[in-house]
């Protein structure tokens, strides 16, 4: 691929968008519908200069060369090797909250450096829905990280897995070291000696069940303490995910 830069390349781009199919470097391409309507509402110009990555690692500068009312199209001025990724691969498994906190917890999830996120049906969620609405719950809580990550500067972008219950979940992270917090806890969040690969359990508003704590505890996962508080379903992931991600470096 020929990522050399022409002499006329975009500056200080602001826009990220995320996009497929985009082509080698001095060529141009139209943008989808998606990102159409996002240019729109950020009020840009011919001229103006764009963000693309494709979720695969890196990002392209571009320039908006033509916008018209349903399309527009962007040349390829340069490629950059940059990433934003933890140091280490941290699998959220988030019980299924009601109405916004799942969104919440998924964008904040993703931009506190998930890799990928499982949306678990534990006994006490309160969600009930059949299969073909999980499904299109999967792809709107897959769209909700794609945002998230063009507005916190990712270019991989974390999947969402189909919603299951526990077990399925946890057979997904078999090659993961463990943590679930809780207030009855061995140990301080900073005792946390994750490897390179990291899971924790959030329980739903009605918090995990005894048994289903057991069950992580068996695996051998850690219980760390996380406050003296109970925290909401939507607090709890922010809470965990930025102690896991300051303990491991990846906070600065």
């Amino acid at each position: 691929m020929d990522r050399s830069s022409p002499s006329t390349i975009a500056t200080e781009p602001s826009t990220r968008l995320h996009v497929t199919g985009i082509p080698p470097v001095g060529e141009a391409m139209d943008l989808p519908e998606t990102a159409v309507r996002h240019i729109q509402a950020r009020r840009l110009r011919s001229g103006d200069g764009l963000v693309l990555f494709d979720g695969t690692g890196g990002e392209y500068i571009a320039t908006l060369v033509t916008l018209e009312r349903r399309r527009a199209h962007a040349r390829i001025d340069r490629f950059l090797d940059r990433d934003a990724e933890s140091p280490v691969a941290v699998t959220l498994l988030q019980a299924i909250s009601k109405g916004e906190r799942m969104d919440y917890a998924v964008q904040k999830a993703t931009e506190l450096g998930v890799a990928r996120i499982i949306p678990v049906i534990t006994a006490r969620c309160v969600v009930r829905i059949d299969r073909e609405r999980w499904e299109k719950k999967q792809r709107h809580w897959q769209a909700v990280a794609v945002a998230a990550s063009e507005q916190c500067g990712r270019n991989r972008i974390p999947p969402v897995a189909t919603p299951c219950s526990l077990e399925p979940a946890l057979a997904q992270v078999e090659d993961s070291s463990g943590v679930i917090f809780d207030t009855d806890g061995d140990h301080a969040a900073s005792d946390l000696r994750p490897g390179d690969r990291l899971a924790t359990l959030i329980g739903p508003e009605g918090g995990l069940t005894p048994d289903e704590i057991r069950r992580v505890a068996d695996l051998g996962w850690q219980r760390l303490r996380l406050g003296p508080r109970i925290l909401r379903s939507d607090t709890a992931p922010v809470a965990a995910l930025a102690v896991i991600q300051t303990v491991i470096g990846d906070m600065g």
